[in-house]
Order: structure tokens, then C-alpha cells, then sequence
């Protein structure tokens, strides 16, 4: 068949292609060889997500007891958590197919290789097309002599399913989103977390205080993190996975029943047929995008999302994705926009802009403001005084360049620090808008406020 437009991978990146591209009149195909969605859908975020919402479920009923409530010790039925995740991840799978059936976007089942400049082959069939979108996105990465095999070692994929049992002893190599997401939800679920970092801080990516504040909440539930730390072996004995760590302290051991492998993931770059065809993908598998409009080292070949840059994030892809599809489209649009980013455990760590040090390298005079979420009357009525908001700003235009934020709905306060920044508000933008009282949003406009020295409900000493 021919098609204007072929996108191949049906992840986030890939659906917000396609149907974008089928509403402005294009004729298109999205070859997919597993399940419709991809991996956010199908075993990244939305299942993970579906766990971390039954984790804070389990969290609150044994938090209810401290304000009054008693329901007694929660009981896990893991067979119906599984069947609740289960069915989200069927909700929201069967919904991308029902667009792209409503938005007429042919579905190739197989996988695809370029096997020329305007034709790729997906199961068995040949197929052209004017342009195209490549959106394959990333597989879990590897830790040598810890590699998966489903039983004692897993990976992110292998601890979504909770199997009837949750291990007693859980290691977590790795002290990212993914790893700190589940290191969360098995603890709730009763597991012994310990969590191995070889960099210097948890979410090695966000602000250090951020980080901290993250995870100081981690440590006082009984989760342990090591810092400054990486594995060096492991062997299987008769009471678990004995591990050897190496770390500033020196060496240790530490014998668990399950390893979670989660130190990133690998664009899957290679194995399409893209260097064949004049398509540059390098040594780790990420496909050379040379302008924002997403477009590839071949002008008529875009990529988008994990396989094509940094971050790693499905709102990225999801972005990207309704770029490149208007492009190939015609419309004049380029990518030009900051990433969010989020950790949803409890407390959530949320970031956009830049972080405190990155704004000094850049050569900016910097003006933080700070609040607390134990000034918080909202945090207080939730029960929760963890947390914070950091805001982070040039001192000379006083535009706002970064914001931090730990705490309860901290992946939707973000929101609005994402705006402020798209739109060029300054710290006296935020802080002269009323927020809604009492509420955990509060904390930004309280946050600006102290920046300039006006804070009312924390003391105004500036750093």
C-alpha cells in the first residue's frame, strides 16, 4: 500500500503522530510489532502508575489510624491489584485504538525496516510512503553480571508483575524515577527496600534540595538509600541474592530475595534499516535529529521521542510526535518548549527550568525563593508537613527559570511553573495572582513572595 505518511511505533509519541497527521488530511499507517500504546501504556507508566495509586491507598488506610480512623492492617489481594491494573492499562490501550480506527489511521501489525527511502516492510509486506515518523522508543538498560532473568533479577517490566507474592528482602539498582517509583510501591507492599545510586543524590537529575528533601521523606518510612554507591557481583545461595556493594564507606554485602534493575533505559535505534538508507543513528542507538522540526539526517524521515533525544519522558514524545506530523503536514511549526518532569512517588518530585546550579552556569545572577510545605495549612489538614517549593529566577528581569517541587500533587502544581515559564512570568507575576486558600498551590505564590522578601508565613532570610 502507499501512504502519505507511515509512523512506526504506537507509543505516545507515535498515536499523537498519527492522529494528528490523519486530522490534517493526510493518508496514514502506524506500524506497531507488540501491543497498541507501547511501552508507556502497556508496562511503563500507566501500569506503574495504576501500582503507585494502590501503594498511597495502602499508605493512607495505615495513615488514617494517626488522625482517628481505624480500618485495621491493610490486606493484599494481589491477584485483584493485578486485575485493577490489568484493567487500566486495557482502558487506555483499547482508547488509542478507537482513535486511530475514528481518525481512519491503518494499523501495519509486524515490525518494519527501511528497505529504501519511501518504503519499509512490516510483516512480510512492503509498503510506501512520502514521509515518515520513526518512534520506537527505549528498552530497560542492563547492569553487567545482573542480567535479567525473571526469577531473582527483574527489570521495571518483570516488577509489574507482583506474581502472588511480594518479595520480603527488594534491592533497586538505580535511583531514578523508575527505580525510586517502585522502590515506593514495595515498601508499601510490605517489602524491605534497599536503594543502590552510584551518583551522589536520588533523581540525580532535579535539584539537590529537591532531591534531598525526597529523600529524607524515604528514609524516615524505612526505605535505605545508598548514595555514592554501585554493585559489584552478586551470588545465589540458599537465603537469597547475596549482592557485593562498593561505596565510600568501603565494601558490604547485602542479601535479598529479588534485584529490580532500573539505571535508565536505550533508545532502540538500531536494527531499522536507517543507516541503509543515509539515516545517522549513533553508537547507543539514538537517531540523529538535526532541527526542531524533528526531522532526521534524510529530510523525509523524522523521529521523535525516546529513540530520537533526551529526556526520556512520554509528554516529550507526546509533543514532539504533534510537531513532526505537522511538519510532514506542511504547517510551519518547530518544537520550542520546556519538560516537566515527575517522580510520582509519595511525596511526588516535580521539575521544570532549570535547577539552582544550572542557572549559575549559565551565567545568570540568581534569585531563589523558598516555602516550606510544613508552613503549609493545607499540607497540615492532609496530615503531611514534607515537602517544599523552590523557585529559582534571574535577579536583574526577575523571569522565572526553574521550579522545584516536593510534595502531595506536586505533577500538577508543576503545571503552572511550566506555564509561568512558556509564558515569561517573573517571580512578582506569580506572587501578585491569588491562589485559592488553603491550598498546596499556595506555595508558589508564597515561594515568590519570599524570594523578594515578602513572605508571610515563613521568615524572610534569603539565601
Amino acid at each position: 500500500m502507499e501512504f502519505d505518511l507511515i509512523v512506526i511505533g504506537s507509543g505516545p509519541g507515535g498515536y499523537h503522530a498519527a492522529i494528528r497527521a490523519a486530522q490534517l488530511g493526510l493518508k496514514v499507517a502506524c506500524a506497531e510489532k507488540a501491543d497498541i500504546g507501547g511501552v508507556c501504556l502497556n508496562i511503563g507508566c500507566i501500569p506503574t502508575k495504576a501500582l503507585l495509586h494502590v501503594a498511597a491507598e495502602v499508605r493512607n488506610g495505615k495513615h488514617a489510624a494517626e488522625i482517628g480512623v481505624r480500618f485495621g492492617e491493610p490486606e493484599l489481594d494481589l491477584k485483584a491489584i493485578d486485575g485493577f491494573k490489568r484493567d487500566v492499562v486495557k482502558k487506555m490501550t483499547s482508547g488509542v485504538g478507537m482513535l486511530f480506527k475514528g481518525n481512519k489511521v491503518e494499523v501495519l501489525d509486524g515490525e518494519a525496516k527501511f528497505v529504501g527511502k519511501d518504503e519499509v516492510e512490516v510483516g512480510g509486506e512492503r509498503h510506501k510512503a512520502k514521509k515518515f515518523i520513526v518512534a520506537t522508543g527505549s528498552r530497560p538498560a542492563s547492569v553487567p553480571g545482573f542480567e535479567v532473568d525473571g526469577d531473582g533479577i527483574i527489570d521495571s517490566t518483570g516488577a509489574l508483575e507482583l506474581g502472588g507474592e511480594v518479595p520480603a528482602r527488594l534491592l533497586v539498582i538505580g535511583g531514578g524515577a523508575i527505580g525510586l517509583e517502585f522502590a515506593d510501591v514495595y515498601q508499601a507492599l510490605g517489602s524491605e527496600v534497599t536503594v543502590v545510586e552510584m551518583l551522589e543524590q536520588i533523581a540525580p537529575a532535579s535539584d539537590p534540595d529537591a532531591a534531598k528533601e525526597l529523600r529524607k521523606s524515604f528514609e524516615k518510612r524505612g526505605i535505605e538509600v545508598l548514595t555514592g554507591t554501585k554493585v559489584a557481583g552478586q551470588k545465589k545461595g540458599k537465603k537469597g541474592i547475596e549482592v557485593a556493594l562498593e561505596g565510600e564507606g568501603g565494601q558490604r554485602s547485602l542479601t535479598v530475595d529479588k534485584v529490580l534493575v532500573a539505571v535508565g533505559r536505550r533508545p532502540n535505534g538500531k536494527g531499522l534499516g536507517l543507516e541503509e538508507i543515509g539515516v545517522e543513528v549513533d553508537d547507543r542507538g539514538f537517531v540523529k535529529v538535526v532541527n526542531e522540526h524533528m526531522q532526521t539526517t534524510l529530510d523525509n524521515v523524522y523521529a521523535i521521542g525516546d529513540v530520537a533525544r533526551a529526556p526520556l519522558l512520554a509528554h516529550k514524545a507526546m509533543k514532539e510526535g504533534l510537531v513532526a506530523a505537522e511538519h510532514a503536514a506542511g504547517k510551519p511549526v518547530a518544537y520550542d518548549t520546556v519538560v516537566p518532569s515527575v517522580i510520582y512517588t509519595s511525596p511526588e518530585l516535580a521539575s521544570v527550568g532549570m535547577t539552582e546550579q544550572e542557572a549559575k552556569d549559565a551565567g545568570h545572577s540568581v534569585r531563589v525563593g523558598r516555602f516550606p510545605l510544613s508552613a503549609s495549612g493545607r499540607a497540615a489538614s492532609l496530615g503531611t508537613s514534607e515537602g517544599l517549593v523552590k523557585l529559582i529566577a534571574d535577579e536583574e528581569t526577575d523571569l522565572l527559570l526553574g521550579a522545584h517541587i516536593v510534595g502531595p500533587g506536586a505533577g500538577e502544581l508543576i503545571a503552572e511553573a511550566t506555564l509561568a515559564i512558556e509564558m515569561g512570568a517573573t517571580l512578582e507575576d506569580i506572587a501578585l495572582t491569588q491562589h485559592a486558600h488553603p491550598t498546596l498551590a499556595e506555595g508558589l505564590m508564597e515561594a515568590a513572595e519570599h524570594a523578594h522578601g515578602r513572605a508571610i508565613h515563613i521568615a524572610n532570610r534569603r539565601r
